[in-house]
């Protein structure tokens, strides 16, 4: 199943996709917002069935709405850097022995199809395409061997870096969150549509349609699994909470020349059987 949060005007709504659009979640009696909904703990199956029998009056018109980022109210966004082998060398790292963590806050994020803002502040504006973990339930210290039970799908991310702020100090939290830097969705995946963990999927980055990314979902250095019981031996995990699993090699940062955003550029984060996210970059708007 394929999940999206639209927005109509300033309503936000929580849809299924199926083959003639989409299925607005709280005409079938469902939460209309994502966080709600995951701790509802939907039987897929049974909403499956429910979303293709909906009446037409629960269908939602594609041209009325546009993507939202699929973040749930107070979801905690955990990322991470250097989770790729080549790219941890590429930005002159030794391979890390545990995960290196940093958050982002929803603010920082557009959805499928909407501007990413060129920071006026910064000619150092990056791409990184990343699969993201959205966690469907909540669990502190979870084990190993139980972590996957607590995904319940993936997602597509460009964690947009503003390079010169994020290498300025230790802390790369102010780089990593210039408003509208970066973008997440178009849709969820549920976890019963991919291989288990999202192995082997290829990833790809493009720029203007020419590939600046790609590797394989196997290339990262830490699991899901891993990743979910290393970060929850920290925190209580909540549904919704997104976990963004690292960037290949390839980022403009690393090149010879620097390649970075420009107004007027399109990116795209592609990761088989998940789609593509697609984001235009636009002058800063004040």
């Amino acid at each position: 199943m394929r999940l999206a949060t639209l927005l109509a005007g300033d309503r936000r709504i929580l849809a299924a996709h199926r083959a003639d659009g989409f299925v607005d979640l709280a005409a079938l009696g469902h939460p209309s917002e994502l966080g709600a909904f995951l701790r509802a703990a939907p039987d897929l199956a049974a909403l499956a069935a429910a979303v293709a029998a909906a009446p037409a009056s629960a269908r939602v018109e594609a041209t009325t709405v546009h993507y939202a980022p699929p973040i749930a109210l107070g979801a905690k966004i955990l990322c991470l850097g250097l989770n790729y082998t080549e790219h941890a060398r590429e930005a002159s790292y030794a391979r890390p022995d545990h995960p290196v963590v940093f958050t982002r806050y929803a603010s920082s994020f557009v959805g499928h199809d909407q501007p990413l803002d060129l920071p006026v502040a910064s000619i150092a504006f990056d791409y990184e395409a990343e699969l993201v973990v959205v966690i469907g339930r909540g669990g502190r210290r979870i084990p190993l061997e139980r972590a996957l039970e607590h995904v319940f799908g993936y997602t597509l991310m460009n964690d947009g870096s503003v390079r010169d702020f994020q290498v300025r100090t230790h802390q790369w939290t102010l780089g990593k969150n210039f408003d509208r830097s970066g973008s997440i969705g178009p849709v969820i995946v549920t976890a019963d549509e991919l291989p288990a963990a999202a192995r082997d999927l290829a990833i790809t980055g493009r720029l203007d349609g020419q590939v600046m990314q790609h590797a394989t979902t196997s290339d990262m250095v830490f699991d899901v699994a891993t990743t979910i019981a290393y970060l929850s031996d920290a925190m209580a995990l909540a549904p919704g909470d997104l976990i963004a699993m690292g960037t290949p090699a390839g980022v403009g940062n690393a090149r010879t020349p620097k390649v970075f955003l420009t107004a007027g550029n399109t990116f795209e984060v592609e990761v088989e059987r998940l789609g593509t996210l697609r984001n235009l970059v636009r002058h800063e708007v004040s």
